[in-house]
């Protein structure tokens, strides 16, 4: 018999690195560059009941809501009689059920164990295209979800272990790019194919008995030292808020944090009613960037679980950006509310968590989608990419320069690659110098990359924190605002709004630049050894250095 501590480590690990596995063979063998290059996918083991067993550190947005996403969709085959057996996969895209928007495909494996249900293996992955009015589905075009692309309830992909093709066929034609679409839904079955065997592998050396017992003690056990954090931190109701852009409107996302020995409650009461433009969050999204918040407050060592998830409450008005009604648009809530929604909270705990709570990132994912007709083979092709920004300076340490911040975790996509496979050619990839807000801990700067089309080029812009600038703390400086940017053939230069649709043409240049992070702490206290760093880093501007003392202590 193992010891009963050893057995709840050895299997929480092992669950761990299943999705972990599972994650490399799914980026491993995509098609499309958005995952093989930016790994923007997620994978996560799940038991029996649906509660989060094990995941990989992956996109917090997709693994937060991938419990919430079983859940509805055990629910939906139940409805229609068609409750999962043994060698079978479902697909879904449907933002209100599986909880992002629905570029992000999920696909379940239920996993049997001698006809004994032991969970489920789980990913989630953002296809380039699905259809839709904008290229690369997302836009600020959409008014509702049916404009959006292809809306695909729970729908059995794979049955006695083979891909009904016909299924998948009918789903990728839809887009602009059925190959690439075709690609990665294989791979995202061979990645849960590779957790059933693991996860069969593990059942079969401790038993299935064994197995349950110690998923429950690895669930309570995080709910323990979850709780055991909380009694650290200061108890009361925290109230936040911040702003997201649509045309020339400010929508308020509003948040009450309670902080209690018992969990955390979160109450979104007073933000924005939903909006018929692509900026509204699903539930499942909400769940997951409250959860990220949350958890960051906590000592990396604590299992990211549904043992940790039990301990906080949402509260989010049906109707609301944070939870709206169907057939609202969603696709930038995944991308662009969630961010808001980690910065009210991070700004009500502030006052409370000052060393913990760092000032504002810059906040968005900055998406830039493209598309257009190839002029070298005459295909209709499409691209998705994510640009990194700036991150708040904190207690004791400077922001974090060029970086994807909260609900995103992807990397870049190399310039090489986007050049290899688009009509275009890259004239900057740098970090903006001066962007970055003053403090004793200066936010991190920002970055610029610009290119020059080579054909017609659709473009669809998706950022933020054009006009509400990152903010600082303690005294700290906001860090600058984004900036977009088109150089137009007779050599006018357009400033673009942060959610744009706009067509460039051969020989046109688009610029984006990313915000900086918010400064953390009064400027003159910042030693000028750092000072005169940062200057001759290019970090700092110029014009920056008067808000800074050049006689401070060493």
């Amino acid at each position: 018999m193992i010891d009963d501590k050893v057995m709840i480590e050895v299997t929480k690990h092992t669950l761990t690195y299943i999705s972990e596995e599972m994650g490399i063979a799914l980026k491993k063998s995509a098609y499309s560059p958005n995952i093989r290059e930016r790994g923007d996918h997620s994978c996560a083991v799940l038991d029996a009941l649906g509660r989060t067993i094990g995941q990989a550190e992956h996109i917090p947005v997709h693994v937060g809501s991938l419990p919430h996403g079983l859940k509805k969709t055990l629910e939906y085959l139940h409805e229609k009689n068609s409750d999962p057996h043994p060698r079978e996969m479902y697909f879904l895209n449907d933002p209100y059920i599986a909880g992002t928007h629905l570029n992000d495909v999920t696909i379940i494996r239920p996993v049997f164990y001698e006809n004994h249900l032991l969970g489920y293996t789980a990913n989630k992955a953002h296809q380039v295209d699905v259809g839709g009015l904008s290229p690369a589905s997302i836009g600020i075009k959409a008014t509702n979800l049916n404009e959006e692309g292809t809306i695909i309830a729970p729908t059995k992909l794979v049955e006695s272990d083979q891909i009904n093709n016909e299924v998948a066929n009918d789903f990728a034609q839809k887009t602009r790019m059925p190959k690439i679409v075709l690609g990665d839904l294989r791979a995202q079955v061979a990645a849960n194919l590779l957790g059933d065997r693991r996860l069969k592998a593990l059942v079969s050396r401790i038993g299935v008995e064994e197995f349950e017992n110690a998923c429950d003690k690895i669930l309570d056990q995080t709910e323990r030292f979850t709780l055991a954090e909380y009694a650290k931190m200061p108890k009361g109701a925290f109230m936040g808020e911040d702003f997201l852009e649509l045309e020339d409107r400010l929508l308020q996302i509003r948040v009450k944090v309670k902080l209690a020995g018992d969990g955390v409650t979160v109450d979104f009461a007073g933000t924005a009613s939903q909006v018929g433009a692509p900026l509204n969050a699903v539930f499942g999204v909400t769940i997951s960037a409250v959860t990220f918040a949350i958890k960051t407050l906590m000592p990396s060592e604590l299992s990211p679980n549904d043992g940790f998830n039990r301990t906080i409450t949402i509260n989010a008005p049906e109707g609301s950006i944070v939870n709206p009604v169907k057939p609202a648009p969603v696709a930038g809530g995944n991308l662009e509310t969630s961010q808001r929604i980690v910065d009210a909270i991070y700004r009500a705990l502030i006052e409370g968590l000052p060393e913990k709570i760092p000032a504002a990132s810059h906040g968005s994912m900055n998406n830039l989608m493209m598309g257009g007709l190839d002029p070298q083979n005459g295909e209709i092709w499409a691209f998705y990419e994510t640009i990194g920004g700036g991150y708040g300076g904190r207690f004791g340490m400077d922001g974090v320069d060029g970086i994807q911040v909260n609900m995103t975790n992807t990397l870049n996509t190399p310039i090489e690659v986007i050049e290899h496979y688009c009509p275009l050619i890259f004239q900057s990839y740098n970090l903006r110098s001066g962007s970055g807000g003053e403090g004793e801990w200066r936010g991190g700067v920002g970055i610029e990359r610009s290119f020059t089309a080579l054909a017609t080029i659709e473009v669809a812009l998706l950022g933020e924190r054009s006009r509400v600038r990152p903010y600082g703390c303690k005294g700290g400086l906001p860090g600058q605002p984004s900036q977009y940017v088109v150089q137009r053939l007779n050599g006018e230069r357009v400033v673009l709004r942060s959610k744009e649709s706009i067509t460039l043409k051969p020989s046109e240049m688009l610029i984006i630049r990313s915000a900086g992070g918010g400064g953390y702490g009064d400027p003159k206290k910042r030693k000028k050894a750092s000072v005169k760093q940062d200057f001759e880093n290019e970090y700092i501007s110029k014009e920056q250095l008067s808000n800074y003392s050049l006689v401070s202590s060493e």
